[in-house]
């Protein structure tokens, strides 16, 4: 069933801020995590290997835009993942072409230091990319991205381990950009 179980009271504190700081690329794997009740308590061993990109200006965000339609008794939860990537350099330019034509898990780290997974059980798309030069000295510069994810539930977020087992898994090859 499907029936609600709690009320939510007004926060006390005003202490929760927005954007992200940290993005985590995982190369698509079936059944990467394991999710209860909407956390992730354990991470797949097949998962060799995550990607750290650090995330220090604005433009960064996760929105999640969850339709239920009663005609056809779905629910659907499109994720969408922009991210702002500083610089322009070939080697990010190469991650970026590779992101295109893959379908990443992506754990979002956000200010208040949540962790979500987003495409969980298909990965994500790139379904929208500028990488820009900027006008004027003072433009961004850098690579916009838009990824994108279909899921049938909220993103989980990730239990205290399951981020202790994810930092383990950084790769240490990263881009000097």
């Amino acid at each position: 069933m499907c029936l609600l179980n709690s009320g939510r009271n007004v926060p006390q504190c005003k202490d929760s801020i927005g954007g992200l700081k940290n993005a985590y690329f995982i190369n698509f794997l079936e059944d990467a995590f394991t999710v209860e009740n909407a956390e992730a308590t354990a991470i797949n061993a097949g998962v060799a290997e995550v990607f750290k990109y650090g995330l220090r200006n604005d433009g960064n965000n996760l929105s999640e835009s969850i339709v239920s339609d009663k005609n056809t008794g779905t629910t659907t939860n499109t994720q969408t993942l922009t991210l702002a990537l500083a610089k322009l350099d070939k080697d990010t330019a190469l991650q970026v072409d590779l992101m295109s034509k893959g379908r990443p898990i992506i754990i979002v780290q956000d200010r208040n230091d949540n962790y979500k997974i987003v495409g969980l059980s298909e990965g994500c798309d790139l379904t929208g990319s500028s990488i820009d030069s900027g006008g004027a000295r003072s433009d961004f510069s850098g690579f916009n991205l838009t990824l994108t994810a279909m899921e049938s539930s909220v993103a989980p977020f990730l239990d205290s381990a399951t981020i202790t087992a994810l930092e383990a898994l950084v790769s240490a090859t990263n881009i000097a950009a």
